[in-house]
């Protein structure tokens, strides 16, 4: 069983196109579990035409008040720092629950214990499945913001589920944040997807230093690899030891397959896969 991340620093590079494209491949011969973790913008289910069904909520804890208890003293406000809290002395506090990230120091400063914990629902899990292909798919509620407690939701159900699989593909945000992080952290091996433009090689610099802290063996994969300047990627991979796996030039059949939800099969994906599979 191996376990493999498809990321990219620089969002719109084709990492769900390369995601999808790559699961499809591998569902021929093996058992996939592809895992959509960009959770603020999922969309590997209308790349493959699946019909996602609910499968469970993610909660998230939040402080709740015992105004009986509460001396009005403000504490709860001055440390809140995703200003969740408007706190002035001598009045009731007002929680704004949607602000709010559960870090817990409205609980630790409360002088008098008055404030305790609930939940709130900020995300849903999806499972669905197309192509021999099984999907699990994180959405993070609007206005909610954090969105790495849904990808933590999908990184429990992949430690139950993944000895059931040959192979699981994670499809990871774009970005190096902490949704990011938490998807790459169950990883065995990661693609990284770019494109040959300057802001093409600077993201994809800051996703090879983010993969090079976390000790997660990585390659390149470049997407449009005939529109820009190659050369930008070439001295990058050069530059951290690493090859570039693949290269996809820019075709039209690609663009029109992705708006219609029909897998991507393409002759240089096919070679990815040969690399996977060995």
């Amino acid at each position: 069983m191996k376990i493999i991340g498809i990321t990219g620093g620089k969002g719109g590079t084709g990492k769900s196109t390369i995601t999808t494209a790559l699961a499809y491949s591998l569902a021929k011969n093996n058992k996939v579990l592809l895992v959509d973790a960009d959770v603020d913008c999922p969309n590997d289910h209308l790349l493959l035409n699946i019909k996602r069904k609910f499968h469970k909520f993610v909660e998230q804890r939040i402080p709740i008040w015992d105004f009986n208890t509460c001396t009005k003293c403000g504490l709860c406000g001055e440390v809140c720092k995703t200003n969740a809290i408007v706190s002035i002395k001598g009045q009731d506090p007002i929680f704004m629950k949607q602000q709010c990230n559960g870090c817990g120091s409205c609980v630790f400063k409360c002088p008098v214990n008055a404030i305790s914990w609930n939940k709130k629902i900020i995300g849903q899990i999806f499972t669905g499945n197309n192509y021999n292909i099984d999907l699990l798919s994180g959405e993070l509620k609007t206005n909610e913001p954090v969105s790495e407690f849904v990808v933590n939701s999908l990184n429990d159900i992949i430690d139950d589920e993944k000895d059931n699989y040959d192979y699981v593909i994670i499809d990871t945000a774009a970005g190096t944040h902490c949704p990011v992080i938490a998807a790459l952290e169950m990883c065995d091996y990661v693609f990284t997807v770019t494109e040959p433009t300057p802001l093409g090689k600077h993201d994809l610099e800051i996703i090879l230093q983010l993969l090079k802290r976390l000790n997660i063996d990585s390659n390149i994969v470049l997407n449009r690899s005939d529109i820009g300047n190659k050369q930008l990627i070439t001295d990058l991979a050069k530059k951290y030891e690493l090859k570039i796996v693949c290269e996809i030039p820019y075709s039209k059949e690609i663009v029109d397959n992705y708006s219609k939800g029909k897998p991507i099969i393409n002759e240089q994906i096919s070679k990815l896969l040969e690399g996977v599979t060995k």
